[in-house]
């Protein structure tokens, strides 16, 4: 005979899972959003953040990153691609931070100096 377990709260099966839900408490592990066709570069960008002890949440097009944005709830998004036109405007409404990848931020320290600086202009920015 199969006992039946009872589960307090709302049944959640249907929500959106994955990334940052509203309970999460900031500043632990920030969640940053890559989105490069480049599969070399954005596993070399994925290795460095985690050594850092970011969490990371790899995509490989600027279409799947702009589709996933509302769902994962990243703290930034880090681009490198042709045309990033159509992420920035997918994270503008929800005010996560941005960092374009360009030949300036090739070097690894540049890279994560940026993405610190656009979490902490981003913060600044909601607290305000």
């Amino acid at each position: 005979m199969a006992t039946f377990q009872h589960h307090r709260g709302p049944d959640r099966r249907r929500k959106p899972r994955g990334g940052r839900r509203t309970g999460d408490k900031r500043g632990l592990a920030p969640l940053v959003l890559v989105a490069d066709e480049d599969a070399h570069s954005r596993e070399m960008c994925e290795a460095i953040l985690v050594k850092l002890h970011f969490a990371v949440a790899p995509v490989d097009s600027i279409e799947k990153a702009a589709s996933v944005v509302e769902t994962l709830h990243p703290d930034v998004i880090v681009a490198h691609g042709h045309d990033v036109s159509a992420l920035q405007r997918a994270a503008w409404p929800s005010g996560v931070a941005f960092v374009t990848v360009t030949d300036d931020l090739r070097d690894p320290d540049a890279l994560v100096e940026a993405i610190r600086r656009a979490i902490r202009e981003t913060t600044t920015l909601r607290r305000a």
